[in-house]
């Protein structure tokens, strides 16, 4: 495939992911501009992304540091004018947090207190260092099937950790995320998560983003409140090999 048919392909598979977008805001009663599209880009390559901030995507998502810091940085080469907005959105080990605050702008996969200190040390040190400056933007991620393989924090203790994270200077609450349970209906999981998510605004409500719904159950999450859709295979295809 030339460059010229991967563009058209990316862009054939955003307008879709948009009108679905668009058609499940109008189903929900919702305004197109209440939802915004991360494209996570995992497995695929620096490429990829280039040409979806060409298409005016400039919001990207990865799963994992070791493949996300050297994307990022070949991004940068190759559209050198442009400044996409970096999500770290898969597991995250706490020995990692230092990697990650050099290219993510924000991190919405922070399930424990350790990992939200570990990020917090890890941001200060880069401040110290001069590599970055102000906060990093972060996302709770909520356990919707107490499944531990998965992480994600359990919803009763959403309000724990949130506040433990709002007395960080260095990080700043964002919302909530989370993914659906596997082989299940993901509404009723998604209703869940919405009643959980307005609970913990009542105490912090800076905490506005819900980060839920992929390529697979986008529909049912806006329809339960979702403002951030992370979707991947819809605009990229199925996935390849884990790049370098």
């Amino acid at each position: 495939m030339t460059d010229q048919q991967r563009r058209d392909a990316i862009a054939r598979a955003l307008d879709a992911v948009e009108a679905r977008i668009a058609k499940a805001c109008v189903a929900a009663g919702r305004a197109r501009s209440e939802v915004r599209l991360l494209a996570v880009t995992k497995t695929f390559p620096a490429s990829d992304a280039a040409l979806l901030t060409d298409l005016g995507q400039t919001g990207l998502a990865e799963n994992r540091d070791q493949e996300a810091g050297p994307k990022a940085g070949e991004v940068r080469l190759l559209r050198p004018g442009v400044q996409p907005r970096w999500h770290m959105v898969g597991r995250l080990q706490r020995n990692k947090a230092r990697s990650v605050v050099r290219w993510a702008d924000e991190v919405q996969s922070v399930d424990s207190v350790r990992l939200a200190d570990a990020l917090a040390k890890a941001m200060s040190a880069a401040h110290e260092a001069g590599e970055r400056s102000g906060t990093l933007d972060v996302l709770i991620q909520a356990s919707l099937d107490d499944d531990p393989s998965r992480g994600g924090c359990s919803l009763p203790r959403l309000g724990e950790l949130a506040d433990h994270i709002s007395g960080l200077d260095v990080l700043r609450l964002r919302g909530v995320m989370a993914v659906a349970p596997l082989g299940e209906d993901p509404a009723p999981a998604f209703a869940r998560l919405a009643g959980a998510a307005s609970d913990l605004r009542r105490n912090h409500p800076e905490a506005s983003e819900l980060s839920a719904g992929m390529s697979a159950d986008l529909e049912p999450a806006i329809a339960h409140g979702s403002t951030c859709v992370r979707v991947g295979t819809a605009l990229l295809g199925a996935r390849g090999l884990a790049s370098p």
